[in-house]
């Protein structure tokens, strides 16, 4: 008689070993699931980047120094400290003026107070380049 007791108590046991197992694995895969649809592209990390930059920067002086394939080349000084670096602007290619060449020399730029290498010249809420961009000059 206990014989028959422990049978069933460990096919009682096995089946909801069996249920909290098949719930564990299904959590697990809805994990998976949010966090891989949650991640973010380099583009939407780059827009949250610039609108950061522009929302919470400093604003300085640029000297643009190329154009080339969609990319601004440029340098500033901040506290003394000499940068050269770039921005890929293929995204806010509608906010620039039409005549490119234009962009070079003088320009505004607005870096991050606690990492000046990080830094924008232009975004979809402001510009600090030259010429007829459609935000020159406009914070939002």
């Amino acid at each position: 008689m206990p014989h028959a007791g422990v049978s069933s108590l460990f096919s009682g046991g096995a089946v909801e070993l069996s249920l909290l197992g098949l719930v564990a694995v299904l959590l697990m895969a809805l994990g998976d699931y949010l966090f891989l649809s949650s991640r973010q592209t380099a583009a939407q990390r780059e827009r949250r980047r610039r609108l950061m930059i522009n929302r919470t920067g400093r604003m300085g002086d640029a000297t643009v120094s190329d154009v080339r394939d969609s990319v601004l080349y440029y340098s500033y000084l901040v506290r003394g400290v000499a940068y050269t670096t770039s921005q890929h602007v293929s995204d806010l290619k509608e906010l620039l003026p039409s005549d490119t060449s234009a962009l070079i020399g003088p320009a505004g730029l607005k870096y991050a107070p606690g990492n000046p290498a990080n830094s924008i010249l232009i975004c979809e809420e402001w510009s600090g380049l030259p010429g007829d961009s459609a935000v020159s000059g406009k914070p939002h």
